[in-house]
């Protein structure tokens, strides 16, 4: 029998009731606990902030733990007990849920909501039925706020759950017990895969990482300063009068992907890039190079005519091409190598940034013309193909969590009364 038809079956004439939260457990909203209450060993503890980040579904141990005397200030959480985030940067967090079945009292703070559920209801079915489509729904049509989005302790115990068979507790406890069962079994199923396809993307990207080493760095070559085969710039240090059509004036963002992105970008005047240094107007064939933030160092190759001005949060390598091809550039910015000079210079820094003045001092292991060639050829090759499988192997993953989505939302996706009576 399909898994559909087993589910059918299971569900086949099930009289449901949806009912509250508050009728179906007691809501204990948590208090207190900031991280720096933490200590080594103690009471258990959870943090709102774990349950979405670190813990799964269920657990039977915590990561965290507190003092006795901090605990007695908190609320209690025991075996069956459901902890819900209240609180997050994003709604997609909020509402999560877990399962808590260690034999010793743990304890939890604010930002969290302790779930009691009675008889009528197993907790890991409750927990289940907060990833489907129609809770996340229930969920937003209580959010407040906008950077920090928030749902009441209050809030959530009107958020509505399908309970099956509510005259026949054993039934119910039954049904839910055996749809809990299924749901387990696709998670086990999804978590190993999923596991398996991210060591085997792990594994991809490793042996890209060998290979670019050994070929970029393993090859008998003089060593060259970046100043001796190249000009470096930066962009704009001011940040220019924008209009609504003119020459693209391009940053960081313009460059997050492995090409020059120029589908969203600022104008700057004709007038104002003729006044402009030229150290910011980047050509054909340089090589630009994130000097902040999270995508630190990324390169990507100009590969257009049209004029171009950047701000300071860019710069760009002019090399010399009877030395050294641009696109040996952008794979030597890759290496370690590259990246050991950065730390070296930046030790202890909180804040990084590629400075162009000891950029030119940095080391560039620099074979022949012909033997560069060889080498991208082969680094482009390997990347490509390392590209593909890793796409294949994301779109892999993607599909396996949709079909746990999927199945979830089949078994958990009782229609309410008013849904019934609209398609009667």
């Amino acid at each position: 029998m399909s898994n559909i038809c087993f589910i059918e079956k299971l569900l086949d004439n099930v009289e449901v009731e949806w009912k509250p939260m508050a009728v179906l457990g007691e809501l204990v909203r948590g208090n207190g606990l900031p991280k720096k209450d933490f200590t080594d060993s103690g009471v258990p503890a959870i943090h709102y902030g774990q349950i979405y980040t670190y813990y799964d579904l269920t657990t039977i141990s915590t990561i965290s733990f507190v003092s006795h005397e901090t605990a007695m200030k908190l609320k209690k959480v025991v075996t069956g007990d459901v902890i819900i985030t209240n609180t997050s940067e994003n709604i997609e967090d909020v509402g999560t849920s877990l399962v808590y079945l260690g034999k010793q009292q743990a304890v939890t703070g604010g930002h969290a909501t302790i779930f009691k559920p009675n008889e009528s209801v197993l907790g890991k079915y409750f927990a289940y039925f907060t990833q489907t489509g129609k809770f996340a729904i229930a969920k937003r049509k209580y959010a407040k706020g906008a950077k920090v989005i928030d749902v009441s302790a209050k809030d959530m115990a009107k958020i509505s759950i399908p309970i099956p068979c509510p005259e026949n507790l054993e039934k119910s406890l039954k049904i839910q017990t055996e749809i809990v069962r299924i749901l387990d079994t696709f998670y086990e199923l999804t978590t190993k895969l999923t596991t398996e396809l991210t060591t085997e993307l792990n594994a991809r990207n490793q042996q890209y990482y060998y290979y670019h080493e050994q070929l970029l760095l393993g090859s008998e070559a003089k060593v060259e300063k970046l100043e001796d085969i190249a000009e470096i710039y930066l962009g704009l240090t001011y940040t220019p009068t924008y209009v609504d059509e003119g020459v693209k004036f391009i940053s960081a963002r313009n460059t997050s992907k492995d090409f020059l992105d120029l589908s969203n970008v600022k104008y700057i005047s004709e007038d104002e890039y003729q006044n402009s240094t030229l150290n910011a107007k980047p050509k054909r064939g340089d090589v630009l190079f994130t000097r902040v933030g999270s995508n630190l160092g990324h390169p990507v190759i100009v590969d257009t005519d049209e004029p171009l001005c950047m701000f300071v949060s860019l710069g760009f390598i002019r090399v010399n091409t009877e030395k050294v091809l641009n696109s040996y550039i952008k794979h030597w910015i890759n290496t370690d190598l590259f990246w050991a000079q950065v730390r070296k210079k930046t030790h202890g820094a909180a804040k990084i940034n590629l400075n162009t003045g000891w950029l030119k001092k940095f080391d560039v292991p620099l074979p022949s013309i012909n033997e560069q060639k060889r080498i991208v050829t082969i680094l482009d090759k390997f990347n490509d193909l390392n590209k593909s499988i890793i796409k294949g192997l994301s779109h892999e993953i993607k599909m396996r969590q949709k079909q746990y989505d999927y199945y979830c939302n089949l078994l958990l996706s009782f229609p309410k009364p008013e849904e019934v009576s609209a398609s009667l």
